[in-house]
C-alpha cells in the first residue's frame, strides 16, 4: 500500500493552467462537445484535439497531441476504450500531468479480461508524473477555476464562500446530485468522482483537498476501497490541516456490497471497521446520502466547539418538544441554565413561557424580539454551551427579518447557530441568503441537525483522545514477541496466552496447572475454595461447547472428582498429549461480565473489540471497535457509547465499575495487539469480570499467524 499522493502530485490534473481534450467533436451529445461547453468558463487555454477538424464550435482545433504549441496540463480523454491505451501512451511519453478517462467497459464489468486491461493502465502510469482518473469516470470540477472537466451535468460557477465543501465520490451522478446544493446557496469548491479510480483513488482525492486553499470541508461518498488503511492515512491528513471530513460508505448491508462490485469494481469492506479506523482519525461517518451536504456545511462553518451543550431558544412550545426529543434521540446533551443565564432568562420570558432549555420565549417575539436576543445572547455566552439552535417555521419576508438578529448573535459570541428549517417551502424565502450567512448552518430535519452537532461533539472527543499512547517497555515487548516466536503451536490456550497478556497490565484469575486429581486438590486448598476446573489444551480452544470446564467446586472430594470428569471429556476431544493438564482457579466473584478480543485485520489493521459479554453480546451487540492502539480516553469514551453504559455505573444495587481502570486495561491491551500484529491473528479475553473496583481476565485465547 503507497501514501495518498502529495497535493503537488494532483495539481495539474485538478487544477491545470491548460487542458486538451482529445477525441472533440462537433457532434451533438458526443461526451467530446459536452466538455467543451462545460468548460466555457475555464480561466486557461482549451485545445480540441481531433485530425477531422479546424475548429469546434469557434475554438481551433489540433489534429493531433503532438501539435500542440505546448504540452497541457490535463488531457481529457473522450475516446472509447478501443483506443485508450494508445492514447494513454501518448500522453505518458508527452509529460502531460494529468488524464481524465471517460471510457467503461473495465474492471466493473467484473470479466478477468477486463479487469486485466484496467490493470494495464494503472501500470503504465505507475512510477511516471502523469497521474489518470477513471477509466469509467464522469470527469472532475474544480469551480476555483471554472473547469468543469467532465460530460456531466454540473451547476454553473458560483462565488465561493470561506466556507466552501469539496466532494469526492466514486459515482458520478452522487457528485452530480450532491454539487447541486449551490443552488440552494452551498458553496461548494470540488466534485470529484473517480470512478474505477486505477491510479487516483478516493483516499488521494481527500488527502489533495486537505491542502486545497479553496476548499473548508471535505465530502466524500465511496462504496469501498481496495486499501482502507490508506484512507485512515488521508483522514488524518485532513485532521492535521483542520478540515473536517464527512464520509458517507455505502453498501453497508451484503446486498448494497454486491451492488458495489457490480457498479464499479470497488472493496466495499466491513462498515464496522471503516467506521473505527476513520473516526479515530476525526472522520466524521454519517448514516444516509441525505446528511452528507448539511452536515459538512455545518462543520465548515461551526469550527471547534467551545462547550459541551447545546442551547434552543425558540418562539414554540411544540418545537421545543420535537428538539428536545431529536436531541434526546441523538444524545446531545441540553444542559439547564445556570447563574447569570438563568436569571437573564427567568428576567426576559414571559410566565406563560419556558424560561428553560429548551427555552419558548412565546409567540411575544412576533413584536418584540427583546426576549429572544436576550436568551440566545445568554445561551451564547455561556461557556456550557457550543452552540444555539433555532428554528425557521414560516418562510416569507416577515421570517426572514429575523435573520439579522441571529447574524449579529453568531458573529458577536464566535459560535455557531443551528436552524431548523421547519416550513415545507424547502426552497422558500430566505434560503440563499440564510445559507450565505457564516455563522449559520441550514437544516430541513430535527434528526438530521441534531446528529450533525452529535459527531461535531463525538469529532471534537476523538481528536483529542489520539495523543498520550504509553510506548510499551522495549524489554516486555521484546520477551513477548520472543515467547510468541518459541511456541509450536497455532493456538496458544488460556495458561500461555495469559502468561503473555500479564505483563502488558491485563489482570488475569491465579491459577495452578494440575496433572493429577491429587495435584488438583492440593492446588485448590491453597488457592482457597470455591473453586474453577479447565482443561489445558490449544486444541479445545472453546471450553463450554467442549464440557471441560466444572465451577464452583467447594471441597477436594468434588475437585478430584471434577478433575475425572473434565479429563474423560478432554480425552474425547483431542489425544492425551494434547493436554496440558487442567487448570485450577479461584472462583471470581459474581460481577458485571465483558469481553475483549482483537483481529489483525488484512485490510484494516489492528482492530480491539469490547463490550458487554454474555446476552448483551450476542443479541443487542453492544460493542465498540477501535484501531488498536489508543489511549484509556478513547477506550473510556467508547464505553460511555455502549447502548449499556449504564451498567457500569451499578444497577439495581450492583457496584459501579472501575471506569478509569477499566479503560486503561483496554489501552493496554491494544498495545498488545499494535506490538505484535506481525505474530497475531486473533485474540479473545472473555470474560473480563468487573466486581467493583476489581476486574480480572477469566480465559484468554490467542491464535498465531
Amino acid at each position: 500500500m503507497r501514501a495518498p499522493y502529495p497535493h503537488a502530485a494532483l495539481r495539474r490534473l485538478l487544477h491545470p493552467a491548460s487542458l486538451a481534450i482529445i477525441g472533440a467533436s462537433p457532434r451533438e451529445g458526443s461526451f467530446g462537445l459536452r466538455t467543451l461547453r462545460n468548460l466555457r468558463g475555464f480561466t486557461g487555454a482549451i485545445h480540441p484535439v481531433n485530425p477531422r477538424y479546424d475548429t469546434i464550435e469557434g475554438v481551433p482545433c489540433a489534429p493531433s497531441l503532438a501539435a500542440l504549441p505546448a504540452v497541457p496540463d490535463c488531457v481529457i480523454v473522450a475516446l472509447g476504450r478501443d483506443q485508450a491505451e494508445a492514447t494513454l501512451a501518448d500522453c505518458i511519453e508527452a509529460g502531460i500531468g494529468g488524464v481524465i478517462l471517460y471510457a467503461s467497459g473495465y474492471a466493473e464489468t467484473r470479466k478477468p479480461e477486463l479487469i486485466a486491461l484496467q490493470a494495464r493502465l494503472a501500470a503504465m502510469v505507475e512510477g511516471t508524473g502523469t497521474r489518470l482518473l477513471g477509466p469509467n469516470c464522469l470527469g472532475a470540477t474544480n469551480y476555483a477555476i471554472g473547469a468543469r472537466m467532465m460530460f456531466g451535468r454540473m451547476p454553473e460557477p458560483r462565488a465561493m464562500d470561506a466556507a466552501a465543501i469539496g466532494i469526492v465520490t466514486q459515482s458520478g451522478s452522487v457528485s452530480m446530485a450532491l454539487a447541486q446544493a449551490m443552488e440552494r446557496g452551498v458553496a461548494v469548491s470540488h466534485a470529484i468522482p473517480v470512478g474505477n479510480a486505477c491510479d487516483v483513488g478516493i483516499a488521494d482525492l481527500i488527502a489533495y483537498l486537505a491542502e486545497d486553499e479553496t476548499c473548508r470541508a471535505i465530502a466524500a461518498v465511496f462504496e469501498g476501497v481496495e486499501h482502507p488503511r490508506q484512507l485512515a492515512e488521508a483522514a488524518a491528513l485532513a485532521a492535521r490541516a483542520g478540515k473536517p471530513l464527512v464520509i458517507h460508505k455505502m453498501a453497508a448491508s451484503e446486498a448494497g456490497a454486491e451492488a458495489a462490485l457490480s457498479h464499479t469494481g470497488a472493496l466495499a469492506g466491513n462498515h464496522a471497521a471503516y467506521r473505527a479506523i476513520l473516526e479515530a482519525e476525526g472522520a466524521v461517518m454519517v448514516d444516509s446520502l441525505d446528511a452528507v451536504m448539511e452536515t459538512a456545511r455545518f462543520l465548515a462553518k461551526a469550527g471547534r466547539p467551545r462547550g459541551h451543550g447545546i442551547g434552543v431558544v425558540l418562539a414554540s412550545g411544540g418545537f421545543g418538544v420535537a428538539a428536545a426529543d431529536a436531541a434526546a434521540a441523538e444524545g446531545v446533551p441540553l444542559p439547564q441554565p445556570e447563574g447569570a443565564t438563568a436569571e437573564t432568562l427567568r428576567a426576559h420570558v414571559p410566565e406563560f413561557g419556558a424560561a428553560r432549555n429548551p427555552c419558548d420565549v412565546t409567540a411575544m417575539a412576533l413584536n418584540d424580539d427583546t426576549a429572544f436576543e436576550a436568551s440566545a445572547g445568554a445561551f451564547l455566552a455561556d461557556p456550557a454551551y457550543a452552540a444555539l439552535m433555532v428554528v425557521y417555521p414560516y418562510a416569507d419576508p416577515f421570517g426572514a427579518t429575523r435573520f439579522e438578529s441571529w447574524k449579529r448573535l453568531a458573529a458577536r459570541h464566535g459560535k455557531p447557530i443551528a436552524c431548523y428549517w421547519a416550513s415545507e417551502w424547502l426552497e422558500g424565502e430566505g434560503v440563499l441568503r440564510l445559507e450565505a450567512e457564516p455563522g449559520i448552518a441550514t437544516f430541513r430535519t430535527l434528526p438530521r441537525l441534531f446528529a450533525a452537532i452529535a459527531a461535531w461533539l463525538k469529532r471534537e472527543a476523538a481528536l483529542a483522545e489520539r495523543t498520550g499512547i504509553a510506548p510499551t517497555p522495549p524489554a516486555i515487548r521484546h520477551a513477548t514477541a520472543t515467547a510468541l516466536r518459541a511456541t509450536p503451536d497455532r493456538v496458544l490456550a488460556e495458561r500461555a496466552a495469559k502468561a503473555l497478556l500479564a505483563p502488558y497490565g491485563i489482570p488475569v484469575v491465579p491459577e495452578r496447572l494440575a496433572r493429577t486429581a491429587a495435584e488438583a486438590a492440593a492446588a485448590a486448598t491453597a488457592l482457597g475454595f470455591p473453586v474453577a476446573l479447565k482443561a489445558e489444551s490449544a486444541d479445545i480452544p472453546h471450553k463450554t461447547e467442549a464440557g471441560v470446564i466444572r465451577l464452583n467446586l467447594a471441597d477436594a472430594a468434588s475437585v478430584e472428582a471434577a478433575f475425572d470428569a473434565v479429563m474423560q471429556r478432554a480425552l474425547a476431544a483431542t489425544k492425551a498429549d494434547r493436554i496440558a493438564g487442567v487448570l485450577v482457579q479461584p472462583m471470581v466473584p459474581r460481577g458485571l461480565e465483558l469481553l475483549m478480543g482483537a483481529r489483525i485485520d488484512p485490510a484494516f489493521g489492528p482492530l480491539v473489540a469490547f463490550g458487554f459479554g454474555g446476552v448483551m453480546a450476542e443479541l443487542l451487540r453492544d460493542t465498540a471497535l477501535l484501531p488498536a492502539p489508543f489511549t484509556p480516553a478513547a477506550a473510556e469514551g467508547a464505553l460511555r457509547r455502549l447502548k449499556g453504559a449504564a451498567l457500569l455505573h451499578g444497577f439495581r444495587g450492583a457496584p459501579p465499575v472501575d471506569v478509569p481502570a477499566l479503560a486503561k486495561i483496554l489501552a493496554d491491551f491494544s498495545r498488545f495487539v499494535a506490538d505484535h500484529t506481525d505474530q497475531v491473528e486473533e485474540i479473545d479475553v472473555n470474560p473480563l469480570i468487573c466486581t467493583g473496583r476489581t476486574i480480572t481476565a477469566v480465559d484468554a485465547l490467542i491464535v498465531r499467524r
